[in-house]
């Protein structure tokens, strides 16, 4: 009886471009709703090779397609080319090469009753999704973690006017050949409905992002990795504001270097930057450039080790550039919670990171741009270090994440609104 419910399991297709073990954000989300969605479907993933940080390992370099199956889930890697993420060129051909690879991958498995594709990479990944749903007469779920091409013209990626027309084109046909649009949130469903002037929007859902609240969770400051960590860096006896994520061109982090540099002779600050991306190496040169003993960089830490990362920083930045409102939610506002620390806030009003530091009152926010204000919050809160005020931000960010930003409440809801197709 047990082998026949396992049997009648509906198959479900994940284009993922990232997946574990590759660092990507969404990579890791989708490794937790896929694991956590086995009990409901039998799942199959189609991704790139890990190739995250732009090299590929030996051990993918020889074949076009590798099999794999981690913790219960199907796996069908994509062999690309290295690439540099400072060079458009080799990004794209490196994107281009997952693109055409997926389509072939389709074939590749059988029968599937849904299909599922996020809006990573940009465009291609929906795409991709009505290609998978044509092909397998599937229905097809189209979860948008970011919009493009707002997302590209907020940040001035290019201003090619006739690539961002028809980018926008071949994106909304995603969406309405989706059998449902999930975004991740509020202010992105008020995007949809704009981008289709609130005529025969496609139907949607928001469903909130999430971290798992098991893995992370507030440390004493004497735990003996969240020290030794400290230690590894030189960032004992230091007031410690993170920075921890994608150092990327959507968080206006070479504008807000400017502020940091103000507190260059503060001794007592570390400013802490954690991971890769785009611009890091303009920021490391301005480091250097103005001597900033007190800037930090560090690598990506594996996701064993970021329960540790998150406890270091008393205070973390959760920043947004203008004009990635309705576009784009920085899902490291869920690891701050989850850590229980205090938000340094620099988001657009009605963002939905912002709506909720403002409904918790976890942080401090002002908008983008606001630099003077900027420099105001970091000035407030080396006042209060130490005090309870800090302490009671953070409790009140993870009480908030308990109760809404859990893994669990928001699987069940992504199993619902699958079947519900």
């Amino acid at each position: 009886m047990i082998e026949k419910i396992k049997t009648e399991k509906k198959k479900l297709l994940i284009y993922a471009h990232y997946y574990i073990p590759d660092v990507a954000s969404t990579g890791q989300i989708l490794r937790e709703l896929a694991e956590g969605m086995l009990h409901a479907f039998d799942i199959t993933i189609i991704c790139v090779v890990p190739s995250y940080t732009g090299k590929v390992a030996t051990e993918y370099k020889t074949k076009m397609f590798y099999k794999e199956e981690i913790n219960g889930v199907k796996i069908i890697r994509i062999r690309v080319p290295e690439f540099s993420k400072g060079n458009k060129i080799s990004r794209i051909k490196n994107i281009i090469a997952y693109f055409f690879g997926a389509m072939v991958a389709t074939f590749k498995v059988g029968k599937m009753d849904y299909v599922y594709s996020i809006s990573q990479p940009p465009i291609l990944g929906g795409l991709i999704g009505v290609w998978g749903k044509w092909m397998k007469q599937a229905k097809f779920i189209y979860n948008i973690q970011d919009f493009n091409p707002e997302q590209t013209m907020a940040v001035g990626y290019s201003n090619n006017k006739l690539i961002l027309k028809a980018m926008l084109w071949f994106d909304k046909f995603s969406c309405k050949r989706a059998d449902k649009v999930i975004v991740v949130g509020r202010d992105m469903v008020e995007t949809l409905k704009s981008r289709f002037k609130g005529q025969k929007v496609p139907n949607h859902m928001f469903i909130n992002n999430w971290i798992d609240e098991k893995e992370i969770y507030p440390l004493p400051s004497d735990n003996e990795k969240v020290v030794a960590f400290k230690k590894k860096y030189r960032l004992e006896n230091k007031f410690i504001i993170m920075y921890s994520g994608n150092l990327g061109l959507y968080y206006d982090l070479e504008n807000l270097m400017h502020v940091i540099k103000k507190f260059k002779d503060r001794d007592d600050v570390a400013f802490a930057f954690v991971g890769e991306g785009s611009i890091r190496d303009k920021l490391v040169l301005y480091k250097e450039k103005f001597n900033l003993k007190n800037v930090t960089f560090i690598p990506y830490q594996d996701k064993a080790d970021l329960v540790y990362s998150l406890n270091a920083g008393d205070v973390h930045w959760c920043v947004s550039a203008k004009g990635i409102k309705g576009v784009s939610v920085p899902s490291k506002l869920y690891g701050i919670c989850g850590a229980q620390r205090p938000v340094l806030a620099v988001l657009e009003p009605g963002a939905e990171a912002r709506l909720i530091i403002e409904e918790t009152q976890c942080g401090y926010v002002t908008n983008p741009g606001n630099y003077e204000e900027v420099e105001a919050m970091i000035e407030r809160f080396l006042k209060e270090k130490g005090t309870s005020t800090l302490t009671e931000m953070g409790k009140r960010g993870r009480a908030y994440l308990e109760k809404n930003l859990t893994k669990d409440v928001s699987i069940k809801k992504y199993v619902e609104e699958i079947k519900s197709c």
